[in-house]
């Protein structure tokens, strides 16, 4: 490998980084791939490709096609290891629980000892050799040897966060931006540990209350993700505070996305009413449209991420295959319904539009208050 050229200079704000304050979630599974990254790179917003489930050589040949499509500035995601301690027998019951699922697809399930570290090693190297402009991290908090050696580097950071704590550690740890993520986000929660309590009803905030209590506890920029799919709710976590809004379900529905035609379907499809946080596909809380299997195995999936990951990975692929949206893992955020198939640039030059409304639509009833005050 070649180390490319990524500048040593690195952006004090976003406005710096991109052209408009969006960025494309990352979003793991092959949804997030090369042409959606690129795509909205080029139309000013800064795509991101998911690390995440792939091995260390196929992402960096994921990064090699984007510098391909683009030489605007692009991220990559990367998933931290999980250390925490997990009770084989809970696996082991869930695996008996999924026996049916198993024969009706006519698969094996997978191997609950698959791994739990996701080769963040391996990918690091890359990510030192070859820096790209930027890196997230979801699942936790990398050491400040790490954000260091990257910023060094030239590469600005971002770390997921989901309570008010978890942001105070990001900073603490030297990462350059905080990803505040609200429970209406779709996809897996990228709290720093997995807490079981977060699964009571109610639990979680919402994403303008968390940027709020955020933005007065930490002086890091703030990205806001979290069941945003207009300009106008741009416009809203920027007024609340945000540098910058990161949507991942508005970018799901676009050509460019590589979901499965029946994630993309069931986005707008009316036999699926809500989405709610789940353990049944993976052993984490993630949020996604509520199926058959959630219905049905969600009360009793294990807290044991990756290792449910891994045990119904083979599950999850059988019912793609098989046309069965019932079967299959549907991540979405609560905002689902408003999901545009558009082309991704197409996508991000309308929410800068709405976005610009919204502005426009907020000093004039600012300037109408100050005229009858």
């Amino acid at each position: 490998m070649v180390a490319a050229s990524v500048s040593s200079v690195l952006p004090r704000a976003f406005s710096e980084l991109v052209e408009h304050p969006v960025l494309q979630a990352p979003m793991a599974g092959g949804v997030s791939g090369p042409d959606l990254a690129a795509a909205v790179s080029e139309a000013g917003g800064l795509g991101c490709l998911a690390a995440g489930y792939k091995t260390p050589e196929a992402m960096y040949e994921e990064i090699r096609q984007v510098r391909r499509l683009t030489a605007r500035p692009f991220g990559v995601n990367v998933f931290l290891p999980q250390r925490s301690a997990v009770d084989a027998a809970v696996v082991e019951a869930y695996r008996e629980q999924l026996a049916d699922e198993a024969r009706w697809y006519g698969v094996e399930l997978g191997d609950a000892g698959g791994g739990t570290d996701d080769a963040y090693d391996g990918k690091l190297a890359i990510l030192f050799e070859d820096p790209v402009p930027v890196v997230s991290f979801h699942f936790g908090c990398p050491s400040p040897r790490v954000l260091e050696r990257l910023a060094r580097l030239g590469t600005f950071t971002i770390v997921t966060a989901t309570t008010v704590a978890e942001a105070r550690d990001v900073q603490a740890a030297g990462a350059h931006a905080v990803c505040v993520q609200g429970v209406e986000a779709g996809g897996h929660q990228g709290s720093h540990r997995d807490d079981v309590r977060a699964d009571a009803p109610g639990s979680g905030v919402g994403l303008l209350t968390l940027v709020t209590q955020v933005k007065e506890a930490v002086r890091l920029p703030i990205v806001a993700a979290g069941g945003l799919m207009r300009g106008g709710q741009i416009a809203a976590v920027l007024a609340a505070g945000a540098s910058a809004a990161q949507l991942g379900t508005a970018f799901l529905a676009t050509p460019e996305s590589g979901a499965h035609v029946l994630h993309k379907r069931a986005l707008t499809d009316p036999l699926f009413t809500h989405t709610e946080l789940t353990r049944a596909f993976s052993g984490r809380p993630a949020r996604g449209l509520v199926n058959r299997f959630v219905r049905e195995h969600g009360p009793y999936a294990p807290a044991a991420y990756p290792q449910v990951h891994h045990v119904t990975s083979g599950l999850r692929k059988a019912a793609a295959r098989a046309g069965e949206a019932q079967g299959m893992a549907l991540w979405a955020g609560q905002g689902h319904r408003l999901a545009r198939e558009l082309p991704a640039a197409r996508l991000v030059e309308v929410l800068v539009a709405e976005l610009s409304v919204a502005r426009e639509g907020m000093a004039q009833r600012g300037g109408a208050g100050e005229g009858r005050a």
